[in-house]
């Protein structure tokens, strides 16, 4: 098979623990770039916090985009337009808020360019780590939310906040697409947005096939698109389910895990 794009989440697969690519994987990237193969970056991540790794990794150049929201934004690296787009109604988040408070969550979104929350918490602190953006506290989360917004996040410890996942995917089946990008992350996007419908409907406008698709995760935000590639790859760092519904693990993102893939799936049989 000749693959013509590699989709890649960020946090604990591209990126290593300290939040940088190594060299063999971006050598391995730009090679296949410059091969003529896409790389798109798809991650929870907001578009401004994926914005120096695309340009490290030359995609305007290249002409290749961004997945960011958890699906819920499609970038053109080229043109900065747009190519979709998906939001919360302030009266979404409101409940959600309400939600929230029921079951003794903490809550933030994003309001511009920065992160808003009624409690500052160590969660909300590692978001702001990741992404760069600043934290911004604020008196009451709904009345702060007057527009539209791309997600939500609840955070709690990981087992608690695994009870209220399954419980809140039934609640919201319906209205909301509620998965864990990270064990202390609960995310809420619009119903049916996920990385891996946002991956349709790009490669739709590029006339790009999914079994000429890679795309590489470690999380549960990334098994749709993992589930929908025709080469779904698990890192090796990530949980065993996931693993075992994916068609290929390969090393963990301390490991080259992502250039391993790169230069067995897409360099080698363009050199063979």
């Amino acid at each position: 098979m000749t693959y013509k794009m590699i989709v890649l989440d960020l946090d604990d697969t591209l990126l290593r623990d300290d939040h940088t690519i190594s060299p063999r994987t971006k050598e391995a990237l730009m090679k296949a770039q410059e091969a003529g193969v896409k790389v798109v970056l798809a991650s929870g991540r907001p578009t401004y916090a994926m914005l120096d790794i695309a340009k490290e990794l030359r995609l305007e150049e290249f002409g290749s985009f961004i997945l960011s929201f958890n699906g819920a934004k499609i970038i053109n690296c080229r043109t900065n337009e747009e190519l979709f787009s998906s939001t919360l109604s302030p009266e979404m988040v409101n409940r959600l808020y309400n939600i929230s408070r029921r079951e003794d969550l903490f809550m933030h979104t994003y309001v511009g360019d920065a992160i808003v929350t009624e409690a500052n918490n160590q969660y909300t602190e590692i978001e702001a780590d990741i992404t760069g953006l600043p934290i911004t506290e604020i008196y009451s989360l709904p009345e702060a939310v007057t527009e539209p917004v791309v997600k939500v996040l609840m955070m709690e410890d990981p087992e608690r906040l695994a009870i209220a996942e399954k419980k809140l995917q039934e609640e919201l089946q319906d209205e909301l697409s509620v998965m864990r990008s990270k064990p202390f992350f609960l995310e809420f996007t619009e119903a049916g947005v996920t990385k891996g419908t946002s991956l349709h409907h790009l490669i739709q406008e590029l006339g790009i096939t999914r079994e000429e698709v890679i795309a590489m995760g470690d999380s549960y935000n990334d098994l749709a698109m993992i589930e929908f590639a025709g080469l779904g790859v698990a890192m090796g760092n990530a949980p065993d389910d996931i693993k075992e519904r994916a068609d290929y693990v390969t090393d963990t993102n301390m490991n080259d895990g992502v250039a391993k893939v790169v230069e067995t799936f897409v360099l080698q049989p363009v050199l063979a």
